[in-house]
């Protein structure tokens, strides 16, 4: 990110957009001290969510009020639809876009000299709350090191030490954020979306939604937090995919009407396949059709 510039480009672009900073906080949802701050670079690094919200209400695309070059000052990104009737994609991110951060767990439990099934439970003990953004990074890690009996521990740095972008996805999620609106769906604890864009281990797009569980203030499976992506998808339910490694999150979308890929992290050649497939646009003009039953098989192939 930007952030020497962001504060200029918030205003530009709120003034080209004939906002005030109190009407822009009441379109945003945000507050007027947060907006204010940002825009005079008392604020260097806000949250992703926070970009995203504002970049929503401008009309502009993250890219253009993040600062990257890639489409900025060009129009806006035109959504196709898929032959099986896609418009929107939201990609979730641990499982899909990255693995192995559960090695952190070993990395802990051989500095702390605590079993690792021991660091395990004492994480999964509090990471519903974290993610949920009922708790904040620091009170986690105090948990996390009393119970461990450790003097100081900070998640965040074992995660992105140990975590690792999934391969091929990088060149997929490009592909489908040139063709379709992309967003980010995960349950994920604050600050680490910044954080896993900024080392580039998940894909640097143009996202057309960031839907941060603890951001939001729920988690998949809840249905709040399908219901906040469903509005910035700004689409109907039918017309978005999650993809996504959690077959209990891929039904709760289902029965909210979206469609489902199941991710497999252990073969993703074979998932990122699927995803060409199902993604595919009707021929090379790029004609959208309508979503054909004996298509369905394809996508929910995975689900039973």
């Amino acid at each position: 990110m930007d952030e020497k510039g962001l504060g200029k480009r918030l205003q530009d672009a709120r003034r080209a957009a004939g906002l005030t900073q109190q009407s822009l906080c009441q379109k945003s949802g945000l507050s007027y001290s947060t907006l204010a701050k940002i825009e005079r670079g008392a604020i260097k690094a806000p949250s992703i969510f926070t970009i995203e919200r504002i970049a929503t209400v401008l009309d502009i695309s993250l890219d253009q009020l993040i600062g990257s070059t890639k489409n900025s000052g060009g129009p806006a990104k035109q959504r196709h639809t898929s032959k099986s009737g896609i418009r929107f994609v939201y990609f979730d991110i641990n499982g899909c876009l990255v693995r192995f951060y559960q090695r952190a767990f070993t990395e802990i439990a051989h500095d702390s000299g605590q079993p690792t099934d021991a660091v395990e439970t004492v994480f999964w003990h509090y990471n519903d709350q974290i993610c949920r953004g009922l708790i904040g990074m620091d009170e986690f890690n105090q948990l996390l090191a009393e119970k461990l009996h450790f003097p100081t521990l900070r998640w965040q740095d074992y995660y992105l030490s140990t975590v690792e972008s999934m391969p091929g996805m990088d060149e997929i999620v490009k592909w489908v954020a040139s063709l379709y609106g992309v967003g980010l769906l995960s349950n994920i604890m604050p600050g680490l979306i910044n954080s896993l864009l900024e080392k580039q281990f998940i894909p640097k797009v143009a996202y057309d939604s960031i839907i941060d569980s603890s951001e939001v203030q729920a988690i998949k499976p809840e249905v709040k937090i399908y219901e906040a992506a469903t509005g910035r998808a700004q689409c109907d339910p039918s017309e978005i995919l999650l993809i996504d490694d959690s077959r209990t999150n891929l039904m709760a979308a289902d029965m909210l009407g979206w469609k489902v890929l199941w991710f497999d992290g252990y073969r993703p050649d074979e998932s990122i396949a699927r995803i060409r497939e199902v993604l595919e646009l009707e021929d090379r003009d790029l004609v959208p059709n309508k979503l054909q039953t004996t298509q369905l098989p394809k996508i929910f192939e995975n689900l039973s």
